[in-house]
């Protein structure tokens, strides 16, 4: 009886019971939270007060705590392409000493670790781990060249982000001014070599095997060798190191070759960096290197030639004859002129009097050269082509012979009897 008295007389509620994660005055059950996990519970609760079980609230409160200490763990996590200050950075095991089926996560895992970007300006720092990374490199550069199976898609797009991480960066400022100003190529001791280069030629290396391997689909990797891809790739031409000129060199080509769907933007990119060169800067490194890529890109153009590669002809080629800088390139350019006369004798006309637009006038080392190109187109033209631009080129040869430099004396006697050729007269001398 006295116990029942006792029972109906109201007891001072707990603070347990004003503090439970659904807000309904029920028991904690003795489940406790830490602090910070209990207001991620309760701001999880506002959203949640339509449910009446406490289980539901106590697992929504758990989910949230779940995602905020993974999204913790992800901003601590180490930013690809930088340094790991704190973590160990150690070698993975050998293809050898892995089973064929943990071959393909190993890969991965291999590419992964070799995202991190060491810093070559100090030579004495992280010597054991750019040892390794290179290694690494090396073994990843085998595999790919030894594979026997189609590249997926997952190890397409881990291998692009790993190329990307290493070769894709800020060129450091170069001395254009005094270098193009010479006209000529560069002594050895003012050639720019890159520190990073025995990581860079790795992957430089790596690239290349990737694109001419057979085991790569084309329609798979366009999606990560893209346009913006091609851009960077592009951007780098403009390295001062010759080493790093001449694989991008091979490389652009082979895309250019594998990627059908790509040769126009890559064309028209081209055009782009020629434009602010000759208009704008007059100041970039490759030059010649996309010069030489596109003489075999325009080798390979179908006849009758399209207006496009045409206009490339007169907008493009031809205005590369401005630059003060141009005997850094006109081997190149020379080449690429004489396969248009060739594929077509009908742009003669529009060669030869782009040639005297630009002529020298104080130059005489430039003028040897417009010269020697004019040997070479008149090689390939004829008498038809010819005669449309017949006197214009007698006023300048004629300038030519008042020239006190001997080279270009020396050049009229040749120029004289390709002329007389093409006009079939050589049988009156």
């Amino acid at each position: 009886m006295i116990k029942q008295i006792f029972g109906k007389i109201p007891r001072k509620p707990s603070k347990s019971s004003h503090n439970n994660s659904n807000g309904e005055g029920g028991f904690n059950d003795g489940f406790s939270l830490n602090s910070s996990s209990n207001t991620l519970l309760k701001s999880n609760s506002v959203s949640s007060k339509s449910s009446s079980s406490g289980s539901v609230g106590s697992r929504s409160g758990n989910e949230t705590i779940a995602q905020h200490y993974s999204n913790q763990s992800k901003k601590s996590a180490p930013t690809t392409g930088s340094v790991m200050a704190s973590a160990a950075y150690e070698a993975l095991p050998s293809f050898r000493d892995v089973p064929s089926s943990e071959k393909h996560n190993l890969f991965i895992r291999k590419l992964n670790l070799c995202c991190v970007v060491f810093d070559f300006n100090d030579p004495a720092k992280h010597l054991k781990e750019k040892d390794v990374k290179r290694q690494t490199l090396l073994e990843l550069v085998d595999y790919v060249s030894s594979v026997n199976s189609k590249f997926n898609e997952l190890v397409m797009q881990e291998m692009t982000k790993m190329v990307a991480t290493n070769l894709f960066r800020t060129l450091p400022s170069s001395n254009h001014d005094g270098r193009l100003a010479d006209m000529g190529e560069p002594d050895e001791e003012e050639t720019v070599l890159e520190p990073a280069w025995p990581h860079l030629q790795i992957v430089y290396e790596f690239l290349f095997r990737f694109v001419a391997s057979p085991e790569m689909d084309a329609k798979l990797a366009k999606r990560y060798i893209d346009h913006s891809f091609v851009l960077r790739l592009l951007d780098l031409f403009d390295s001062e190191d010759q080493r790093e000129r001449d694989y991008l060199k091979t490389i652009l080509h082979r895309i250019y070759g594998k990627f059908m769907v790509h040769r126009p933007f890559i064309r028209k990119a081209i055009n782009n960096i020629f434009y602010r060169f000759i208009f704008e800067t007059e100041k970039h490194s490759g030059i010649a290197e996309l010069l030489e890529i596109l003489g075999s890109i325009i080798n390979g153009f179908a006849l009758p030639l399209k207006e496009e590669h045409k206009l490339f002809l007169a907008r493009a080629l031809i205005p590369l004859h401005k630059p003060k800088c141009v005997a850094l390139y006109h081997q190149q350019l020379s080449y690429c002129i004489t396969q248009f006369v060739e594929k077509d004798v009908k742009l003669a006309d529009t060669v030869v009097r782009g040639l005297l637009k630009y002529w020298p006038i104080t130059n005489s080392a430039k003028e040897v050269m417009f010269l020697s190109e004019l040997e070479e187109v008149l090689e390939a033209t004829q008498a038809a082509e010819f005669q449309r631009c017949v006197i214009p080129l007698f006023r300048q040869i004629g300038r030519c012979l008042n020239s006190l430099h001997f080279q270009v004396l020396m050049k009229f006697p040749h120029i004289f009897f390709l002329i007389c050729d093409v006009f079939c007269l050589h049988s009156f001398y």
